[in-house]
């Protein structure tokens, strides 16, 4: 057995008996245990995140708009409603909308003030995730019949002495439309997107009432698992390249470059963090080799008494060891549930509108125990070995 029940006793006598000096040597397990923990868990934060706010904004999501032509714009380029259908049958995509955006006009009491139009086809709602805080969105029925109903923002109802809009009736242009809802952006793109502050959203076939034709700015496909997303991003250009003529250059993109930076961003802080509990725990280890040879060089008498009534050099290695270990592995304890806690503590100061847990790693628990606790044997060896090498007589002559 390598430690025997003496030299546990032993051990946690020595600590006992200088409960400071080994606190402050675990100081630095501490803080270096607590980082390992802290890295981990704001990577899985950063990530879980921009996960959640390209969620927020559609999951799977591919989106293609018309730039240019070599012979310049002609309206056989614009996106069609044919070029919808075509998108809608391919095999990996569960849901396709599109909208037509322009600016415009409202009166809120007695003043004019601008608004961005937007025409959508009827998977809008579902592809980007709009919240409607009242009434409904439209219906088959209303797309069909192009009724003359309209959603306006929240930002833009509140513009308005009245509380609830909903049937409420709002002129746009030449047109008036009765407000069947009040939405907002489950997350905010801060006008990065066809939908601003202050918007109305209405039936696709409305939109010919204000241009005279009838196509798609943007074209939104949401593909039916996020492995698919490159390969329907891909063939949303081959389709929309093989339907209209040659030198018509189509923009087809999806979200996978905001994840490859948010991954490399998240790499990144990971690394410099990591760097940063590595040395907080070689500081810990080299202080506990200082405290430990100075412990040595105090209890040299001790050394050499235990040895001259029979102790062995092993149990003299072992039992230093043991405290180096004690030190280190009671100062991993205290830094993982200082890190665990501060999930506790920082959960319930997150905003309610803001859908975000605080994840804990068990791996990372279990990383940062047995990291720490080995730096604790490493950098304890040295004094351990110095201790148990020690002459019986020598050791009992010093002063």
């Amino acid at each position: 057995m390598l430690f025997s029940a003496e030299t546990f006793q032993v051990a946690f006598d020595a600590l006992r008996a200088n409960k400071v000096k080994a606190a402050l040597t675990m100081l630095g397990v501490v803080i270096g245990s607590a980082c390992i923990v802290l890295v981990v868990t704001i990577a899985l934060i950063g990530k879980n995140y921009v996960l959640a706010q390209i969620e927020g904004v559609g999951s799977n999501l591919v989106y293609a708009y018309y730039v240019s032509g070599n012979q310049g714009r002609t309206l056989s380029d614009e996106i069609s409603l044919e070029d919808l259908k075509a998108v809608r049958a391919l095999p990996k995509v569960a849901e396709v909308a599109g909208v037509h955006d322009m600016q415009m006009a409202v009166v809120v009491q007695g003043k004019e003030r601008p608004v961005a139009l937007i025409g959508v086809t009827q998977g809008f709602q579902k592809i980007r995730n709009l919240l409607i805080l009242k009434g409904r969105f439209f219906d088959s029925t209303d797309m069909e019949n192009a009724s003359k109903a309209c959603l306006i923002t929240q930002d833009l109802a509140k513009k308005f002495p009245v509380d609830n809009m909903v049937g409420h009736n709002l002129r746009v242009g030449e047109l008036t439309f009765t407000i069947i809802a009040v939405f907002r952006e489950r997350v905010a793109t801060f006008g990065q997107s066809e939908i601003t502050s202050e918007s109305v959203i209405i039936p696709f076939p409305l939109i010919k009432y204000y241009t005279g034709s009838e196509y798609l700015k943007v074209l939104y496909a949401q593909a039916a698992t996020a492995d698919d997303v490159p390969e329907v991003t891909n063939e949303v250009q081959h389709l929309l390249e093989s339907r209209h003529r040659a030198g018509a250059v189509y923009v087809v993109q999806n979200l996978s470059s905001i994840l490859d930076a948010a991954r490399k961003i998240s790499f990144a802080l990971t690394a410099v963090l990591l760097l940063v509990g590595s040395i907080a725990l070689v500081i810990s280890g080299v202080g506990i080799m200082n405290i430990m040879l100075v412990t040595v060089t105090e209890r040299t008498r001790e050394i050499g008494l235990r040895k001259a009534v029979g102790a062995r050099r092993q149990e003299i290695l072992y039992q230093f060891l043991l405290e180096a270990f004690i030190i280190s592995g009671v100062g991993a304890l205290v830094g993982i549930c200082i890190a665990v806690s501060l999930k506790f503590i920082a959960e319930p100061l997150i905003p309610s509108d803001v859908a975000l847990k605080i994840p804990i790693s068990w791996v990372s628990i279990v990383v940062s125990f047995v990291v720490s606790c080995a730096v604790g044997v490493l950098f304890g060896y040295l004094p351990a070995s110095r201790a148990s090498n020690l002459q019986p007589t020598e050791a009992l002559r010093y002063e």
